[in-house]
């Protein structure tokens, strides 16, 4: 028999027994425990999110999954019982209160399938999950997690399902009606203001970025739907308009009281945790800024060896006394300074020493280390390889680089020798900056160009830049005044080279922030959520899959609207685009491309790999030293594994992708209105096992090994102003001007005051403390939160064997790092590639500025 004619024949098989079973599950290693007439019912909460526990206003009951009530068509229904005799308990890391009760099951109720709590008090509180006991020593799991709100305010019970996967045509039909009730009530109307104890998940633009009350200033466009400003889109809230009767209004923040959906919100213990996180950078801020208004530092820093012995331990730390201490009380509210008093006490005030400057202060200035960071820093995914020499631009415009600019570099090899071998590359920040230049420029303290940097491999793996061209908008539409820096060691020209290398690092750093890291992963996931909630059961095989890797994600990403990426916000404040900061990011998403997420596509895109059949994923990288990219693709081989045989557990045919109304569903409302705006060209449809495998890949990668590589190193790299400037206030000064002058008589003051002012330059390592720090309840790839998860033998199996392939990963990622010979992996800044670790062992373990894990979402 064919493959294919097997795998229909199974799905006919399949689909007859589900017919003929009462919608059991067929996989004879999921056990039905039989229930007794006195049923013992487990239900656990968690301590954190109440004072007392629920009382005996509190009710359960169970659905049976087997037996259906005539009068209703739903599952039969059993008793109703109360909350009684909670216990302090605790379960893993986790204070819980336990309560064991009792109900009657009649002998024809069946096995239960779901469970209805109701909330009768006046405060709401997190269940953990529920156990239900049969008189065979088996048990029947229900996976709750989930805030549960007073029934006077929802007016509706909270439904679970137990932890039994099914397709939506394999449910059992005393479950059908529910499911699809279920999802009905995620999806809401669209209408009104979203209350806190709503589960309600809708679409909206990003319409809350502005705050035109405040004046002209503040003025924002509203990001999505739109040809001109085209964007993924976020969770509705419904807040009241402004005054342009187009921009939501944003409550105070002091009570961080935003809708999100309850169960996309931290949980209390995590948000405990951001917040004195978030207090202890800024506090790392405030004191340095505080004490320089007593030492006459005017805003700026004078020399490399101010920048760390005022920012970082180890180089004396503050004492608060006197002067300070006044200043300090003065403008702090009095229980933020008692606050700042206890956290002070014993530890340092100041930041810790960034890992780039932790071995060697200096080597970030190198050229080995400026090249090896576009490959192994924060932002790995510009670098490419260069198709044309000299560079062209939009419209056909070439770059003046030329190649007498190069000879010296690249020695007697010609430049189409290297064009040919594939050596030569570009870090290219031109084209899309360009037509904002003249605009950014205008705004107070911004000077910045748009770049093309140029670099060649060399034999041994490493990259060495080979020049640097910067350009500005001319007065003619279309003109543009360039200027080629070239590497150098000694005098006026090495020290105009490092000018130049730190507006590159200026143009990488705002592309970094706002493209890589917030579009590519925080705002391109979120619609992911909303359309997986909305679309999937919870029953569903592919949310259950997903479900971890979207943990916090709309949380985080409503903060970053609210204090980061809003008109006057700190990414505004740090950042050289400044007001323009969304609506560049809005531009360049309209080159997103859903099928050039994957690391593959990517590389492949870039130049980097090319095809085969030889190697993981079927390509092999162009820079064959380049271990860093291969530990990646192990991560991503490994995530596609997993998937792949997880659904095929699930899927024994392409016919059945095709058949899943949940699946299609949820796939249509994703390419036509979470990402309405992105090109459909760019979505495969998922019209079999192969493309459901790639795509569902391609979200686990952003979500999970992408935004770790893009966020947690931001520390160690950018934490040290001078290695990763965020925005310049003077260009490079021409020959024969009083600022060459002034440049002539002490360089590296120039160099400093050419970069932004101390206060926020300080400001934005504040930000990427936080930013760069694991929580402690952090779930990390290849584990989940509970063990419970599935009773499906054959998916813990999967799920075992893929945390098992990420420890050998782990172990070659530990070998390659004490390869002295893989330049790439250290540099002469000695900081070991370890974003790529995915730490499956760390559990409940350490946490902070780690440098290494990839945790399962974008929660930070």
């Amino acid at each position: 028999m064919a493959q294919e004619n097997k795998r229909d024949y199974c799905s006919k098989l399949h689909a007859f027994l589900q017919s003929t079973c009462l919608g059991f599950h067929l996989n004879p290693l999921v056990r039905h425990p039989e229930l007794s007439a006195t049923t013992k019912v487990t239900i656990v909460v968690a301590r954190s999110s109440i004072k007392s526990g629920p009382s005996k206003s509190s009710t359960i009951q169970l659905y049976s999954k087997t037996q259906i009530d005539p009068t209703t068509g739903k599952g039969k229904l059993s008793e109703e019982t109360s909350f009684k005799n909670g216990k302090s308990t605790k379960h893993g890391e986790s204070n819980t209160i336990t309560y064991h009760v009792l109900l009657h099951i009649e002998p024809e109720f069946g096995v239960p399938g779901a469970i209805v709590v109701k909330n009768g008090d006046q405060n709401e509180f997190f269940l953990k999950f529920v156990t239900v006991e049969g008189e065979d020593g088996g048990s029947i799991y229900f996976n709750c997690n989930s805030w549960v709100y007073p029934v006077k305010k929802t007016s509706v019970d909270r439904l679970f399902f137990s932890n039994t996967s099914y397709l939506p045509s394999e449910t059992p039909e005393a479950l059908r009606s529910l499911r699809q009730e279920e999802l009905a009530s995620l999806r809401g109307n669209g209408r009104g203001e979203r209350k806190a104890w709503d589960r309600i998940y809708d679409y909206d633009r990003y319409n809350d970025l502005g705050a035109p009350d405040k004046g002209e200033d503040h003025v924002r466009p509203v990001l999505g739907g739109s040809r001109a400003y085209p964007y993924p889109r976020r969770g509705r809230t419904g807040r009241p308009l402004s005054i342009d009767r187009m921009t939501e209004t944003r409550h105070k923040l002091i009570n961080l009281d935003f809708y999100v959906p309850p169960d996309e919100r931290f949980s209390p213990s995590k948000l405990s945790e951001f917040i004195t996180n978030s207090l202890q950078a800024i506090l790392h801020f405030v004191i340095p800024e505080v004490k320089s208004l007593f030492q006459g530092d005017h805003g700026n820093f004078e020399s490399f060896e101010q920048v760390t012995k005022d920012l970082y331990a180890g180089k004396r730390s503050y004492i608060l006394e006197g002067k300070v201490m006044d200043k300090l009380k003065s403008f702090l509210p009095e229980e933020l300074f008692k606050e700042v008093l206890r956290m002070t006490k014993g530890n340092p005030v100041k930041f810790p020493v960034p890992q780039v400057i932790a071995a060697d202060e200096y080597a970030w200035k190198t050229d080995e280390e400026f090249a090896r960071e576009m490959l192994a820093g924060l932002n790995p995914v510009m670098i490419k390889r260069l198709e044309t020499f000299p560079p062209i631009g939009k419209g056909g415009k070439r770059s003046s680089i030329t190649i007498l600019d190069i000879r010296k570099s690249i020695g007697r090899v010609t430049v189409q020798q290297l064009m040919n071998q594939r050596r030569i590359f570009i870090l290219d920040h031109h084209d899309y900056l360009m037509p904002y230049l003249k605009r950014i420029n205008e705004q107070k303290d911004v000077c910045v160009y748009a770049s093309r940097t140029l670099l060649l491999l060399k034999l041994d793996g490493s990259l060495k830049p080979l020049a640097i061209e910067l350009s500005l908008p001319g007065e003619e539409e279309g003109e543009e005044i360039n200027r080629v820096f070239l590497p150098a060691t000694e005098g006026t020209d090495a020290a105009l080279w490092q000018l130049a290398k730190a507006h590159v690092a200026v143009n990488d750093s705002g592309y970094h922030q706002l493209i890589t890291h917030w579009l590519h992963t925080h705002a391109a996931v979120e619609p992911f959520v909303i359309a997986t909630r909305r679309q999937l059961s919870a029953m569903h095989p592919i949310h259950k899959l997903l479900h971890p890797h979207f943990k916090d994600t709309m949380h985080i990403n409503s903060l970053a609207r609210s204090i980061l990426l809003n008109s006057g916000g700190i990414l505004e404040m740090t950042m050289f685009p400044g007001k323009f900061s969304m609506e560049l990011s809005s531009k360049i998403y309209e080159n997103w491309r859903f099928d050039e997420q994957g690391l593959p596509a990517d590389l492949l895109k870039r130049g980097l790999a090319v095809k085969t059949e030889q190697e993981p994923s079927s390509i092999r990288l162009r820079i064959t030293r380049l271990s860093l990219r291969r530990r990646c693709l192990d991560i991503w081989s490994a995530i596609t594994t997993y998937i792949s045989s997880y659904c095929s557990l699930f899927y024994p045919s392409d016919a059945s992708v095709v058949s899943d109304v949940e699946l299609q569903s949820w796939w249509t409302e994703i390419r036509q209105v979470g990402h309405g705006d992105s090109p459909a060209s760019s979505w495969p449809n998922l019209d079999s096992l192969q493309n459901l495998t790639t795509s569902l890949t391609t979200i686990v990668w952003i979500a999970s090994a992408l935004h770790a590589s893009v966020n947690f190193g931001q520390y160690a790299y950018a934490g040290f102003l001078p290695n990763r400037p965020t925005k310049c206030r003077r260009f490079i000064p021409a020959e024969g001007t009083p600022e060459f002058a002034e440049f002539l008589k002490d360089p590296d003051r120039f160099f400093l005051r050419m970069l932004t002012d101390r206060f926020t330059a300080t400001l934005g390592i504040a930000l990427i403390e936080v930013l760069s720090r694991h929580t402690g309840d952090e779930v990390y790839l290849g584990r989940r939160d509970d063990g419970e998860w599935t009773n499906d033998e054959e998916v813990k199996r999967v799920f075992l064997e893929f945390g098992e392939e990420l420890r050998r990963v782990e172990k070659k990622i530990e070998e390659r790092n004490s390869n002295m010979l893989l330049k790439n992996r250290r540099g002469l800044v000695n900081v070991p590639y370890m974003l790529m670790y995915p730490d499956t062992a760390n559990v409940g373990g350490e946490k902070g500025l780690t440098g290494r894990g990839i945790p399962n979402s974008v929660s930070i």
